[in-house]
């Protein structure tokens, strides 16, 4: 089960999903936290927030899921742990159109997730 849950969870754990169009580069910290600060981002079974503070909380299926942030380089790089699984670190490139945001892994080079701003 956790297993199938995992490909819900793509954002974070660097899985694909679909392109978005018309995305701007988020390229500054102050650009990201003014984008997810008070919001849920939000998939089909993942619900998260991305605190301004640095931490990220949330659910994905039934998992509790945490992890530390920092923006690096222009980039988003995360530690993050899933229902005890360590999914490791990763720096993402953030795109976004205000009421969605798409996490690319290893530096916009990897796989893709969108999520909706909430």
């Amino acid at each position: 089960m956790k297993a199938l849950a995992l490909s819900v969870f793509a954002a974070f754990a660097g899985l694909a999903s679909p392109a978005l169009a018309d995305l701007q580069q988020v390229t500054s910290r102050d650009a990201f936290v003014a984008l997810v600060d008070g919001k849920t981002l939000t998939r089909p079974l993942v619900k998260l927030k991305v605190l301004s503070n640095g931490q990220i909380t949330g659910k994905g299926a039934t998992w509790e899921i945490s992890g530390e942030w920092a923006w690096k380089d222009g980039f988003l790089c995360r530690t993050l742990i899933w229902g005890g699984d360590d999914l490791g670190y990763n720096c993402q490139e953030i795109k976004s159109d205000g009421s969605r945001v798409r996490f690319t892994s290893d530096k916009g080079s990897g796989d893709s997730a969108e999520f909706s701003l909430r």
